[in-house]
């Protein structure tokens, strides 16, 4: 039974550095395919490329396979966040109308007459003007806008 030697074979790809004759520049230089990098005013690296490692495998039977590039999805987006305050305040009918409280009913009820603390008892639709203000602090709220 014959069997298969391999032989793996690493080499590093390195560009040269530039002659210390040559002219430094004041800013790094950008082009298409090599970068200028002003490490000291003495020296500079031009051509600035990764270290890549590359494996050679010398076998009579392996199969060349084509590295794939690896690609992160993500399937989802960015979940908003509710403004728990807010959530506290509005809520929504079965109809999908806000609904929220009225002001004036937390202190100085001595002087309001019964007939006006019954009337600040009760919860009112929040405004059309407001909706959009309220729908943005609370987006998961589950509102007809036809209403």
């Amino acid at each position: 039974m014959a069997t298969a030697t391999m032989a793996a074979i690493f080499s590093f790809r390195h560009t040269p550095l530039a002659p210390r004759s040559a002219k430094v520049p004041s800013t790094p230089l950008i082009k298409k395919r090599a970068l200028s990098l002003n490490l000291s005013s003495s020296c500079s690296i031009c051509g600035l490329r990764p270290l890549v490692l590359t494996k050679i495998v010398n076998t009579s039977t392996a199969v060349r396979r084509i590295p794939q590039p690896l690609t992160v999805v993500c399937a989802k987006g960015y979940k908003m966040k509710t403004h728990k305050a807010s959530a506290k305040r509005f809520r929504v009918t079965g109809s999908g109308k806000i609904m929220r409280r009225r002001a004036g009913k937390q202190h100085l009820l001595r002087k309001k007459n019964t007939k006006r603390r019954l009337r600040l008892s009760k919860s009112i639709q929040v405004d059309r003007s407001d909706y959009d203000n309220v729908i943005g602090a609370l987006p998961y709220l589950k509102v007809n806008r036809a209403n």
